[in-house]
């Protein structure tokens, strides 16, 4: 048996419009096994201004070394890894190199850091940018240009996803989809895209398998989470013929494009995919790291009624996230990936504690309201709000925003009508 040679990789870390140079990355795969070092620059360490990136290192000199956790976790840093394709983009990515290799058997697999390298530069979520040693950042394309789609090609994107997801796609549709996935989101299918005032925006499709108008639940999920108090991703429905596309304003660039620093909460927390992890644990990161963490805290609580009352049960540790203020202080990025699912139990992903377990009804989450920096009167404040958007759901559904035919309702309706509201009304006396 052939031994294969080691694989070390080194690319530079920078951050912001600037790319300002944050320090090395070093990646090593030795057989099967990967790992991934960092190390934060001089000159980084020195700027009055820096901070640490990601929660899971510390700010200082001399490498910091970094393996996964267990398989499905990475083996990057948390905020390192949080700019990596998500589980469509992986796909992509994948497909198009399968093709290659069968014209080339003897390319190398693909390894995670060619994965992470595989996101254009112009929409890497967050701040974080990766370069070469001789200081060409990783895919990108020449001043003038770029390779984010705007929108009107979103109908031409569509249907290059359709085509993934159907296995019909051709090596023209791989080559036009490489780079444009995103890091916020799992397999469904989609895309970054530059939206008409040039802010970019991720581009949700409709998948084959749907049977109901998952993007047109999407943005009424958003919708309904504003009008509870929630601040929450801008979004709105764009027809591409029948074709529903929920279009999701980015919230980690500022008005001038400057790249706002993100982590997920899971890289807040330091945790692996395969633990259990709580919400009284992010309050504790959040009164940690955060920037104003009393009304971070209550934020989330709301948003922990809102999740419950809308049935929103995906509520992993990827789907929480935080942006950078200033001199190491995050704050609660805008509630993103949030839908409604009419078909699952109410039970969220992440525990309420580790005291509670899951979520699953309005009483077990006002028992914990306290440890949210909320008395009584105030998380019956909240809940009122939360409850008065969600019974308006069906207006708002049929709005022209979100669009949602009459004959739609039904799909939804369980997500939105059940016993934790009325449990809620009579908490409220309504």
């Amino acid at each position: 048996m052939a031994v294969v040679a080691p694989i070390r990789r080194q690319v530079q870390l920078c951050i912001g419009k600037e790319g300002l140079p944050v320090g090395s990355l070093v990646y090593v795969r030795q057989g099967r096994r990967e790992n991934s070092v960092f190390a934060y620059g001089e000159d980084w360490l020195a700027n009055l201004a820096c901070f640490n990136v990601s929660a899971d290192l510390q700010l200082v000199p001399g490498y910091q070394p970094h393996k996964a956790a267990s398989p499905h976790d990475s083996v990057f840093h948390g905020a390192i890894a949080d700019t990596a394709p998500d589980a469509w983009g992986r796909r992509v990515i994948a497909r198009d190199y399968a093709k290659r290799r069968k014209d080339d058997p003897k390319l190398p697999a693909l390894t995670e850091l060619d994965y992470l390298l595989a996101v254009d530069d112009f929409s890497r979520v967050g701040a974080l940018r990766l370069r070469n040693l001789d200081s060409a950042w990783h895919r990108t394309v020449a001043a003038g240009r770029r390779s984010t789609p705007p929108l009107i090609e979103l109908e031409r994107v569509f249907q290059a996803s359709r085509a993934v997801e159907c296995g019909q796609e051709t090596a023209e549709d791989l080559r036009y989809l490489q780079g444009k996935g995103t890091s916020l989101g799992g397999m469904r299918p989609k895309c970054t895209l530059v939206d008409e005032d040039g802010r970019l925006a991720i581009g949700k499709f409709p998948s084959v398998g749907d049977i109901r108008s998952v993007t047109r639940g999407e943005v009424l999920a958003l919708k309904l989470a504003v009008r509870a108090g929630i601040d929450a991703a801008s979004a709105r429905v764009v027809a591409l013929g029948q074709v529903p596309v929920a279009v999701i304003r980015r919230f980690d660039r500022d008005e001038t494009d400057g790249r706002i620093p993100y982590q997920s909460a899971a890289s807040l927390l330091q945790s692996s995919r395969e633990e259990e992890r709580s919400y009284t644990e992010i309050a504790d990161a959040i009164r940690t790291y955060g920037h104003a963490p009393t009304q971070d805290v209550r934020q989330l609580w709301r948003r922990l009624v809102f999740n419950l009352l809308i049935t929103n049960v995906d509520d992993h540790l990827q789907n929480h996230g935080f942006l950078h203020v200033s001199h190491g202080q995050w704050r609660l990025a805008p509630a993103f990936d949030i839908n409604p699912f009419p078909d699952k139990d109410r039970e969220s992903k992440t525990w309420l504690s580790e005291q509670d377990g899951p979520i699953t009804d309005v009483q077990m989450l006002l028992a914990r309201a306290s440890y949210f920096a909320l008395d009584e009167e105030q998380a019956l404040a909240v809940l009122g709000d939360v409850h008065a958007a969600v019974a308006n759901w069906r207006q708002v559904a049929r709005s022209s925003e979100v669009g949602l035919r009459a004959t739609e309702l039904n799909d939804f309706a369980p997500a939105f009508e059940h016993e934790q509201m009325d449990v809620a009304a009579a908490l409220l006396g309504r």
